[in-house]
């Protein structure tokens, strides 16, 4: 079942159980998704799994800025209810990996592209990201590359 699918039925589930925060916030992801979907229409190409995963860290990302613009104004209501919102996203985005996960990925890219100082950041960062794409937020990883590369 596609994301695209699997959105339509928890929203109507939603509907059925009167949830406002879940129904507003599928139909939110609802939206982003047939934005992509107009957006590549004439092109040769459809959205993608990955577009789809794209379109909810987007939506997660906006998310946790205003979560943390809420609390720097002491507006603890709407930081709660982007919470909320925030954890519905995160239902649909692929399950995270640890940092233990992240440090052995690190060092077999580092291994393989034969990087060894921080020169070679720009070689190791984007073979890290495009494996652990969607899955590991891109500031640890980052952290975790400039580590490994003493840098």
């Amino acid at each position: 079942m596609s994301l695209k699918e699997t959105i339509m039925r928890d929203l109507q589930s939603a509907m059925k159980k009167g949830d406002t925060v879940r129904l507003s916030t599928l139909r939110t992801i609802k939206a982003a998704l047939l934005e992509k979907e107009i957006a590549l229409r004439g092109t040769t190409s459809s959205v993608t799994p990955d577009d789809e995963v794209a379109v909810l860290l987007s939506a997660a990302k906006r998310r946790k800025e205003s979560i943390e613009l809420f609390r720097t104004g002491n507006r603890n209501a709407e930081a709660e209810l982007e919470q909320k919102e925030l954890d519905i996203i995160q239902e649909y985005l692929p399950k995270p990996v640890t940092p233990a996960d992240i440090e052995a990925i690190v060092a077999r890219v580092i291994q393989e592209t034969s990087a060894s100082s921080a020169k070679d950041f720009g070689k190791v960062m984007p073979a890290v990201m495009k494996e652990l794409k969607g899955k590991a937020d891109g500031k640890l990883v980052q952290e975790i590359v400039k580590r490994q590369l003493g840098g």
